[in-house]
């Protein structure tokens, strides 16, 4: 096309990654389910060539903003609000990303809270994660068989569980991932139900084991981002409600610290109660002030 000549600008290294995986097709697996069930660290590197799919929801923006380690500094139940929106990101050995936003999470404040792994200020070689700097991958198997990832936060022995995701790219995969843990024969997944569960999520995205003690800001195959074109959630648009799971903890159990985003369809479970409650306001009436100072989202934990 003629006309002026433009002159041509320097390319970045953060530039050149986002144009490689731009012309990168978004793919999905040619494994098979019992390989992958085998070899949970396995990548997936034998992908083939797919269609990309991506949410409703999904903007596709050209530039995406890695959250560094300042963003992690922050207290347990004030880490546990601020996930929710960002996008979690898992990166294959063949370039491959699978991508979902947080619609949902757990705080888990350690020292006095007794339902978490680290209640009483516990060390184990379990939790180890928990006590590391405030962005460090806690990944723990429950019933012998799933995975569950949380993110460390500022306090002794705290940490966020991630409970639920809005698939945003490479359904394909995440689809046959978790096809490798069902049996035979079963129903196709609605996008919706790729990701809506700590387990699920775990296994859509193929988060291993051995991801444990992680750096999440630092890490090459799995971090997060912001989605400059999403706001951060207004007060009125989280719910939050009791923990689940948890019920054997008594009152520890009703501690409204599960939070997750108002409508979505996402949610592993709705509380209508707490969703009325939210609304009102009296949200916070279940917590003390050794727990959150004012309307912050500060705690102080107990130090033993």
């Amino acid at each position: 096309m003629a006309g002026r000549k433009r002159k041509m600008l320097p390319v970045t290294d953060a530039e050149a990654a986002i144009i490689k995986h731009k012309n990168q097709t978004d793919l999905t697996l040619n494994v098979s389910p019992a390989k992958l069930k085998n070899n949970p660290c396995e990548t997936l590197e034998n992908a083939q060539n797919c269609e990309a799919e991506h949410s409703h929801y999904f903007t596709n923006n050209d530039l995406h903003q890695r959250l560094e380690e300042d963003f992690f500094k922050q207290s347990c139940i004030s880490l546990a609000k601020a996930f929710l929106g960002k996008v979690l990101v898992r990166r294959c050995a063949d370039g491959t990303e699978l991508r979902g936003r947080i619609v949902e999470t757990e705080a888990y404040l350690g020292g006095e809270d007794k339902a978490s792994h680290s209640a009483g200020g516990k060390r184990t070689e379990r939790n180890t994660a928990m006590f590391m700097k405030p962005g460090t991958i806690y990944v723990y198997l429950i019933y012998g068989i799933y995975l569950c990832m949380n993110v460390s936060s500022e306090g002794e022995g705290a940490a966020v569980l991630l409970r639920s995701l809005e698939p945003l790219q490479g359904q394909p995969a995440m689809r046959q991932l978790r096809a490798a843990r069902r049996r035979e024969g079963a129903r196709l997944l609605k996008d919706k139900e790729l990701c809506n569960g700590p387990s699920k999520l775990c296994q859509a995205l193929n988060i291993p084991r051995c991801f444990d003690r992680r750096n999440l800001a630092a890490d090459p195959e799995v971090w997060l981002e912001k989605d400059p074109n999403i706001n951060p959630a207004e007060p009125n648009d989280i719910v939050s409600a009791p923990r689940i799971g948890i019920e054997s903890h008594g009152e520890w159990a009703k501690k409204p610290w599960r939070f997750y985003l108002r409508g979505h369809p996402c949610v592993s479970v709705v509380n209508k109660e707490a969703e009325r409650q939210s609304v009102s306001g009296n949200v916070t009436s279940n917590l003390v002030p050794s727990e959150v100072q004012s309307h912050t989202g500060q705690h102080n934990v107990k130090k033993t």
